[in-house]
């Protein structure tokens, strides 16, 4: 019988914490376009507008720089419900505010808790997965983001018909729901088993691996010791190396992982897809979309709808076929969107709007704007969106893991509230050329995905410095992805006794392997 408490569940219900960044992903989507938002805080467009937006990116910065101390010495559990604290102070501050300034404050409060949970929350699911299903298990991250997103679109549409200031205040309070029953739900949810190894708490490490693995918790499951095995020599072969991180974080034998990771961050963000998602509202009125909130309202839902399938087959597709084919697929249809408003596009006469460039009596052009942008999303759900997530919470050795994902982030952040904070000016002054510039670098990450990155599915977080270190062609990383035997072996040793676990006393009387 299944286990209702499983890694499944554990890592859904901790995605909590990323459906918060999806709730605010969408929280000014439609609020910006209301006349209750504009007229009670004086129309704030350009660089002030960007500024209220790009201000919890300010807070996000923070955040992921505090995730590395905190997600190792509190643990990343303690840490994501410090997060979800800061979240519910962040929804009151801006559900309050009397002004701009108070609404910044209350976006850089919960800007906190996104630095904190985007860093901590895939390698949360990423430490307590086994390697088969480890994609399919962080991708729970990305698919929350996505459900936070619809959820708080339509929220923001319902509450868009009231005729009062509750239009914006009340979905920006009712982000405070998930953000309370993660803080008080994961009381009751292990800790992660290679952080208590890493704080040399073996006999629980073992035991919550014996609960996250088996259904009875037995602690002499052979692959449960044998995964254990793996954690104690990964960790015992780092305790030999630089006592240093920042030193290890910056050797050679680390520095073309830090790349890696920094990189397919930033190709994701530029990809373009903040230009759909945040500001999609401009994109379709400029193209010409009688009722854009609508189409944006289905754009969201394939987002949404979308990313379940990535959750399934992700542990099959692989992780460099993904980025592959979904950076060339971005390339070709943002030159595309670009190209028809070039082609098709003239300047907007009315100079109060947020864009400056429109399509007028192009139904055809219209409606294929609108479908390569549905299009795009859909692709960005199955391929970047996820594994953006996995890939860095599995490719870093434990002991520098949460610090080098924490500088990956605020790296991320600084180009996101940057982007943001000059995005409406940008859309303003060069318009249509924006698509053409997110489609050169995404052809400039199909580049580099091709020659620098390798396959990690279904290998286990200890085997990763041999994808590294040894520099196998990056085809055969592929095609070797699927050998997951190394624990099947390990067990087996283990189960013949060629193999000795060093166990705390009192676990010794309930496991009897010895070499």
């Amino acid at each position: 019988m299944t286990r209702i408490v499983n890694v499944y569940t554990i890592s859904a219900f901790v995605a909590l914490g990323s459906t918060l960044w999806g709730l605010d992903a969408s929280s000014m989507v439609v609020i910006i376009g209301t006349h209750q938002y504009k007229d009670y805080y004086g129309n704030p467009l350009e660089i002030r507008q960007g500024e209220i937006i790009s201000a919890i990116y300010v807070g996000s910065i923070i955040g992921a720089l505090l995730s590395s101390v905190l997600g190792d010495q509190l643990s990343r559990k303690v840490a994501i419900q410090v997060g979800a604290g800061l979240w519910c102070v962040g929804a009151i501050v801006q559900s309050t505010s009397i002004g701009i300034a108070m609404l910044i404050i209350g976006r850089v409060i919960s800007g906190l808790c996104i630095g904190l949970t985007s860093s901590l929350v895939p390698i949360y699911q990423c430490e307590i997965a086994p390697p088969k299903i480890r994609g399919r298990v962080v991708s729970f991250h990305y698919m929350a983001i996505t459900f936070g997103i619809l959820v708080q679109y339509f929220i923001q549409y319902g509450c868009s018909f009231i005729d009062s200031q509750a239009a914006f205040r009340v979905p920006w309070a009712t982000q405070a729901v998930p953000a309370i029953i993660l803080l008080i739900g994961l009381f009751w949810f292990p800790y992660s088993p290679r952080w208590l190894a890493s704080k040399d708490r073996w006999d629980e490490a073992l035991l919550v691996l014996a609960f996250l693995r088996t259904a009875n918790c037995n602690i002499n499951n052979p692959l449960v010791l044998a995964e254990y095995k793996e954690i104690e020599g990964q960790l015992r072969l780092e305790g030999n190396e630089e006592s240093n991180w920042l030193h290890e974080l910056l050797s050679r034998k680390m520095r073309k992982r830090v790349f890696l990771v920094i990189i397919i961050h930033m190709c994701q963000f530029l990809s373009g897809i903040p230009l759909i998602i945040i500001y999609g509202v401009y994109v379709f009125e400029s193209a010409g979309i009688n009722n854009p909130v609508l189409a944006l309202s289905i754009l969201y839902i394939i987002t949404a709808l979308l990313s379940i399938p990535s959750v399934v087959w992700i542990d099959q597709w692989g992780r460099r076929p993904s980025l592959l084919v979904g950076a060339i697929l971005f390339g070709f249809l943002q030159f595309l969107i670009g190209g028809l408003f070039m082609q098709y596009g003239e300047p907007n006469p009315v100079p109060s709007q947020p864009f400056t460039w429109i399509i007028n009596d192009h139904p055809a052009v219209t409606r294929t704007i609108q479908a390569g942008c549905y299009v795009f999303v859909g692709i960005y759900s199955l391929t970047w969106g996820p594994v953006t997530f996995i890939y860095p919470s599995e490719i870093i050795p434990l002991r520098i893991r949460s610090k080098t994902v924490s500088l990956t982030f605020a790296l991320y952040w600084i180009i996101v509230f940057l982007l943001n904070l000059f995005f409406p000016v940008l859309f303003r002054s060069i318009s249509w050329r924006l698509f053409f510039i997110f489609g050169s670098l995404n052809i400039g990450a199909f580049i580099y995905v091709w020659f620098a990155v390798p396959e990690t599915k279904q290998r286990t977080l200890e085997e990763m410095d041999e994808i590294f270190e040894y520099d196998e062609p990056l085809w055969k990383s592929f095609l070797n992805s699927g050998d997951v035997n190394r624990l099947d072996r390990l067990a087996r040793d283990i189960e013949r006794g060629n193999l000795k676990i060093h166990q705390l006393a009192h676990l010794e009387r309930t496991t009897q392997y010895s070499s």
